[in-house]
């Protein structure tokens, strides 16, 4: 039903603008045009600690350039645009038994690919104040985050609308039917982790609401074919102290169960199962998970405080395509703020509290320079045949972005991450991150 739903209010919301649309005087397809290019240098080495399993260490650094090009629209009732990205990879240091395991470079035999690309266009409309692009996507949405963790993004493929034409309200749906992983020039279908099954089928809809200027409200409904159905909620809001300091509190909470093939044993039996605790060991999705942060923000110092809850019958769940054939589909980020460097805290049963301090040099006379430390303590996890499992990661940080001259806006970023864990391998990790994005129109 769901399925034919979206398509429906598609045409009707389409007829509706068409009558109330407006000329966009003044601009045009070339007029508002924009390019850039974008480049990240990163070096990634991933130390596991513990266990004689390969890969023990992983140690590579590549180039990434990414070029966009974004036009604007046609005028009259109904403007037209095209938006293109096109990405390259260089691998600058590589080799047999440093490669696996980083999620940054295409495999190639036993070790890496010299280099790698892939293009991707858009065809937008856009109708008074709602757009809709068809082709390459990068969405950023509570139940679907386009992974940008690597030298290249993760993309996507489907159609998108996107509508502000009610005053305070931002409506959304679509359909994503491929995914392009950040080490891969391919396309596959849609999965989640431990699954060998893909889907071709990816819906969504929802909204956030402005209900003050300081509160904000959102609702999203999701649907990946045969694996799940997912209902999410959110709540934001800013409290200002002085013109200076702030409370934010952040609340969000997931409902996620099983459908299609995923739902009867037959299809878990064929591969449309998910990985890790579940509650009759089937494979069957099943979760509710809840969190709450509260930051305080006074001058540079930024602190967060927060715990979250993943219900005992499966884990978390969004989309991830780490266990289809294609090596470099994996990678993928989950929508809640314990997702961090190695962990993302989202096993079955697992609670956890979290904090994190941050702290920005501008009052000091440094802008452009930022410091994070972060701490993250997870217990009760569920495992099968076992007592309740335990983890922890912490995080550091260390940002700096030029202000000024001929080179203003490079980037450059040192991080460091260590996880102790009972439900898989202890890891420390350091990655060295350069940014500089070039303006061309």
């Amino acid at each position: 039903m769901f399925k034919r739903a979206i398509p429906t209010a598609l045409l009707l919301a389409t007829g509706s603008l068409c009558a109330q649309a407006a000329d966009s005087a003044g601009h045009g397809f070339l007029e508002d045009s924009k390019a850039s290019l974008s480049m990240r240098t990163l070096y990634f080495n991933s130390d596991n600690r513990d266990g004689g399993a390969q890969p023990s260490k992983t140690e590579e650094a590549a180039q990434g350039f990414v070029l966009r090009y974004e036009s604007g629209f046609t005028q009259g009732a109904v403007g037209f645009g095209v938006d293109a990205q096109a990405l390259l990879g260089i691998t600058l240091d590589s080799g047999t038994g440093r490669h696996n395991g980083s999620g940054m470079i295409p495999t190639d035999g036993d070790g890496a690919v010299d280099a790698w690309s892939s293009f991707g266009p858009t065809a937008k409309m856009r109708i008074s104040k709602t757009e809709f692009r068809y082709g390459t996507l990068l969405p950023k949405l509570p139940i679907l985050i386009a992974n940008d963790a690597r030298v290249l993004p993760q993309s996507f493929t489907g159609a998108q609308v996107t509508s502000t034409d009610i005053d305070g309200v931002t409506l959304t749906s679509g359909v994503l039917e491929h995914a392009v992983g950040r080490a891969s020039t391919d396309r596959t279908g849609l999965s989640v982790a431990g699954s060998t099954q893909d889907s071709n089928k990816f819906y969504f809809a929802g909204g956030d609401y402005s209900v003050t200027k300081d509160l904000k409200a959102q609702y999203y409904f999701a649907q990946l074919e045969d694996f799940y159905n997912q209902n999410f909620f959110g709540l934001t809001h800013i409290l200002p102290i002085d013109g200076k300091s702030s409370f934010t509190t952040d609340l969000r909470y997931f409902h996620t169960t099983s459908t299609g093939a995923n739902s009867t044993a037959a299809g878990r039996a064929q591969g449309y199962r998910v990985s890790g605790y579940t509650e009759d060991n089937n494979g069957e999705i099943d979760n509710n998970t809840w969190v709450a942060m509260i930051t305080y923000a006074n001058s540079g110092h930024a602190v967060s405080l927060g715990h979250q809850r993943v219900g005992d019958g499966s884990n978390f769940v969004q989309p991830n395509q780490g266990s289809l054939v294609d090596k470099g589909a994996g990678g993928g980020s989950v929508y809640l703020p314990t997702d961090r460097m190695i962990q993302n805290f989202a096993r079955a049963g697992e609670q956890t509290n979290f904090g994190q301090y941050s702290y920005d040099f501008a009052p000091l006379g440094m802008p452009g320079l930022k410091a994070t430390i972060a701490y993250l303590k997870g217990t009760d996890i569920k495992a099968r045949n076992a007592s309740d499992q335990s983890e922890w990661e912490r995080d550091m940080t260390l940002d700096y972005v030029l202000q000024s001259g001929s080179l203003k806006g490079l980037g450059f970023s040192v991080r460091n991450g260590k996880s102790n864990t009972d439900a898989g391998r202890n890891v420390e990790q350091n990655r060295f991150i350069i940014n500089y994005t070039l303006s061309l129109l």
